[in-house]
């Protein structure tokens, strides 16, 4: 299903990637080991081979600054992030979406548990790594930016005169210790203006990307995530599990393996995710008109958040029950779709 702001594929999404554009961030609400979908692993240890072809079509796709979402358990999400480094995902934070002792009220015998009861979920943040090939070789960006300049035999404090700084180039723009970070566009091209006017002619200018021009401060700014912070907001997410109206219910529809006896009070997922959340998570890395992907979009909350933000939503769903279920509350949201009062009650809030 096609519409200006969202496309529904519905059906397997390994068949989907390759038509779907690059994107700004990645929201993976898959498999957690725990059967708690048709498809889903029966424990944790398999999930590394269920989400490895993903993770692959992802990082194919991915630009610089794409980000990534990734909704799991503690221990599911464990088991992943191996893969999701080795294939170039670099870990950012983790938030705990912490649902509340009501998530197991009742379900817990003190006589026999051997731990503490678990109410909590992960969704971890990943960027994709940034290499810089150059004549050397690929280098992190800090190592490349450190290394640029030293190529062109400058002293490492005449970083601060080519800034216009006293001291945070050569402090924080190239050392490479835990004190670095991402200098703006404008302080790099700075940095390669100088350079280029005063190093030798080496037939690969100082600070370039493809051995022709230097960087520009706008390339540089394109190449790092986007995020837009929310005050009062912390990694620690306090929310009971839905159970308002927000929370599909009466498909009578066994959703998962391990529901047996679904009543017209049984969820019609498992694991639904609060829009609030979703919204939380658009709104941090993306801007109206960003493309957002939700491969595994069971009933497409992060697409139905993405809609009423403004964004563009690429979501598949590979279970035909689910899949019109996404629909309806995606043609919803592409109605009711007010970007600037969702973005005026987030402030207020």
């Amino acid at each position: 299903m096609t519409n200006s702001r969202y496309r529904l594929h519905h059906g397997d999404v390994l068949g989907a990637y390759d038509g779907w554009p690059t994107p700004r961030t990645i929201i993976s609400d898959g498999a957690y080991g725990v059967r708690g979908f048709h498809g889903d692993t029966v424990g944790p240890e398999g999930l590394t081979d269920w989400y490895r072809p993903h993770v692959e079509a992802w990082s194919s796709k991915a630009h610089p600054s794409t980000t990534l979402w990734f909704w799991n358990t503690e221990i599911g999400w464990a088991n992943v992030h191996p893969l999701l480094e080795s294939m170039g995902w670099d870990y950012v934070q983790a938030i705990t979406w912490d649902k509340g002792i009501g998530h197991i009220a009742g379900n817990v015998n003190g006589k026999t548990i051997r731990r503490f009861p678990v109410v909590s979920e992960v969704c971890v943040l990943y960027q994709r790594r940034f290499a810089v090939n150059c004549p050397d070789g690929p280098m992190p960006v800090q190592r490349w930016l450190r290394h640029e300049w030293q190529r062109a035999g400058i002293p490492l404090n005449k970083a601060n005169e080519a800034c216009g700084v006293k001291n945070a180039a050569t402090r924080k723009y190239l050392t490479q210790d835990w004190l670095w970070y991402w200098p703006p566009g404008e302080m790099v091209e700075r940095l390669a203006e100088y350079a280029n006017a005063r190093g030798a002619n080496t037939g690969w200018p100082y600070f370039s990307l493809d051995g022709v021009t230097a960087i520009t401060a706008k390339e540089w700014d394109s190449l790092r995530y986007r995020w837009t912070h929310q005050h009062g907001i912390t990694n620690v997410w306090q929310r009971p599990s839905l159970h308002d109206a927000e929370r599909l219910k009466g498909t009578l529809r066994r959703a998962a393996p391990r529901v047996y006896k679904p009543t017209a009070g049984s969820a019609a997922h498992l694991n639904q995710k609060p829009l609030e959340f979703m919204e939380r998570i658009v709104r941090a890395v993306t801007e109206p008109g960003d493309i957002v992907w939700e491969p595994f979009g069971g009933l497409a909350s992060g697409s139905v958040a993405a809609v009423a933000l403004g964004r563009q939503a690429y979501v598949a769903e590979i279970d035909p029950a689910f899949a019109e279920l996404a629909e309806e509350r995606l043609s919803l949201a592409l109605v009711q779709a007010d970007p600037a009062a969702e973005d005026a009650a987030a402030t207020e809030g």
